[in-house]
């Protein structure tokens, strides 16, 4: 006979609660699971004249805070590392856990083809890592010592230690897009992009956690999201495909939209920002678990 330990269980993110009814469904004594996508406090993490110049519909203010915002990121940079970043270039943003399944290095390893990405001159790019790994997860302390190695020779690509709550606040305002690649369906749900959002950059995903349901909202695009490949392909297989979805996205769609049409690039990041909230707010989070979870 079965224990139950729980009358009523959740996942994270709707893709969580689903992968989690599949894991266990062969289990007798199991209750019942839905989900409760996760969520961020606005009020703790958006930044406020940023946010009042969306609210007020001012997009000069807008752009002028949010390259303020570069521009004090990128004092950060130049303390850590030395290097002199542009606000008036495209920085994308990689910055959390570092573990084997979000997959920090992804964009370098076609190495030919991420160096030609960073000395385009036309469209430059910059690009910032940062994180922790767990003190003794060998493979990703690795992981982060070999972007640092690779950092070193590349003008426009940072490795910045630590990922404290100011230094995360630092890197949300500062970026224009947020990298998120971890392997489908690896990713519980994941919070980092949403307080992104809030901060004016654009997320720029794999189909994983709670950005399945951002992206669903409505028929207005807010993001950049990665075609899921097929999971029985191994792991390499599947690294290898996102991979050139991923560079292919970004040199064809995100850089154009960003240098050619800037128009559309901040209508782009309006959407985001408006559709962030409420639905990825604490505050929807606190009312579901009171009334589905804690009932």
């Amino acid at each position: 006979v079965g224990l139950r330990l729980s009358h009523i269980a959740n996942g994270v993110s709707k893709l969580h609660g689903e992968v989690s009814r599949d894991m266990w469904k062969e289990y007798p004594g199991i209750c019942p699971i839905i989900h409760i996508t996760n969520a961020q406090n606005k009020k703790y993490w958006a930044d406020a004249w940023l946010d009042e110049a969306f609210e007020n519909k001012d997009r000069e203010a807008l752009i002028k805070r949010k390259t303020r915002l570069k521009a004090k990121l990128f004092d950060v940079v130049a303390d850590q590392t030395g290097k002199l970043f542009d606000p008036n270039i495209l920085t994308i943003v990689w910055a959390r856990r570092f573990a084997d399944y979000k997959r920090p290095d992804l964009i370098t390893r076609d190495y030919d083809r991420f160096i030609k990405l960073l000395s385009n001159t036309k469209r430059p790019v910059q690009i910032i890592f940062a994180g922790k790994p767990y003190p003794m997860d060998y493979g990703a302390i690795h992981n982060f010592d070999n972007l640092t190695h690779i950092s070193k020779n590349i003008k426009n690509m940072a490795v910045l230690t630590g990922h404290e709550l100011k230094l995360s606040r630092q890197l949300k305002e500062g970026a224009d897009v947020w990298l998120n690649n971890p392997r489908v369906t690896r990713e519980a749900s994941g919070t980092s992009g949403m307080t992104a959002a809030m901060n004016g950059a654009v997320n720029f995903s794999t189909n994983d956690g709670w950005v399945r349901e951002f992206k669903d909202l409505n028929k207005t695009q807010n993001s950049f999201v990665l075609p899921i490949v097929d999971h029985n392909l191994t792991t390499h297989q599947q690294d290898e495909m996102d991979l050139d979805n991923l560079l292919e996205m970004l040199e064809n769609k995100i850089l154009p939209l960003y240098y050619d049409t800037p128009k559309k690039w901040w209508n782009l990041v309006e959407t985001s920002m408006k559709q962030i909230v409420p639905f990825f707010d604490s505050s929807r989070m606190v009312d579901e678990y009171y009334k589905k979870l804690y009932k």
